[in-house]
């Protein structure tokens, strides 16, 4: 069985008062291979407890989670779960541990204990992939918060995952480096088939996304393309539309027969020149 299942979870904590936080409840989810994915939610609704779920960095209190096949559940499959589904997080410098960014994309591969042709391998072809060939031995710490998050992922792209999941990546990036990691994601999802699971509080972020999950506190209210999510019209979720969706909204109000599914600029250019086609 391919893909990841979520199957009733419920994910629970103590507080310090040793009072019980629900983070998840009763959360049924699929994810197929080869989807960009995209979550987002208030603080506070469970979307970094979902990602750490998907790789066993969590286990549920209750229900099951299925990777290919594998229960989260049984520690004898963790390590080949956390192969398969790598994890990127918001701050590179906690994952950054190699003084140079050849050795931190090989220290993956070296502890699955591959031949040193096939580490060298893929350090070669994940740092070519990620755009940081030259810089290989360069330490990650000199570098920008963009390149260090490129850095974080090669080294998940060398384990050769299927899934990566990345949580809040590109937060602490300017435009620039944000738009540079969304790029690269893009690219990885459609030329490398790896599928894409992107938390994120900005909606700019999701917008090329094909599938939107939302959460709200812990459970979730929508699973649908974003463009559906972004019009949604229920205010307590919090949700601000990419600055694209909102031109579109405007300009339909306004009587101006645009596509209800445009969430990119790309798609904003399509709809214009075949409204003006139609009109001439």
């Amino acid at each position: 069985m391919q893909g990841i299942q979520l199957q009733n979870v419920t994910k629970e904590y103590a507080n310090s008062q040793g009072q019980k936080i629900c983070a998840l409840k009763a959360v049924n989810l699929s994810i197929k291979p080869g989807e960009f994915i995209g979550i987002a939610g208030k603080n506070g609704s469970g979307k970094t407890t979902l990602a750490r779920l998907l790789n066993g960095l969590h286990l549920p209190s209750t229900g099951r989670v299925i990777v290919n096949g594998m229960d989260t559940g049984r520690r004898r499959q963790i390590k080949e779960i956390r192969r398969q589904v790598a994890m990127v997080f918001q701050n590179p410098d906690n994952q950054l541990v190699s003084p140079v960014i050849e050795e931190e994309v090989a220290f993956g591969p070296e502890n699955l204990d591959l031949p040193e042709e096939e580490i060298e391998r893929r350090v070669d072809q994940v740092l070519q992939i990620v755009g940081l060939s030259e810089l290989r031995h360069t330490s990650p710490h000199m570098l920008s918060g963009g390149q260090k998050q490129r850095v974080a992922i090669a080294a998940a792209l060398a384990m050769r995952p299927a899934y990566l999941v990345l949580d809040e990546p590109t937060s602490m990036l300017d435009q620039t480096g944000r738009q540079g990691i969304l790029d690269y994601l893009r690219e990885l999802n459609k030329r490398q088939g790896i599928t894409i699971i992107l938390i994120s509080h900005n909606m700019e972020d999701l917008a090329g996304a094909a599938r939107m999950i939302l959460l709200q506190e812990g459970s979730i209210v929508c699973d649908a393309p974003p463009w559906e999510a972004f019009n949604r019209e229920e205010k307590n979720l919090d949700l601000k539309p990419p600055n694209i969706v909102r031109l579109a909204q405007m300009l339909r109000k306004s009587g101006y027969l645009l596509d209800e599914q445009i969430t990119t600029l790309e798609q904003m250019e399509n709809s214009i020149c075949r409204l003006l086609k139609s009109t001439t």
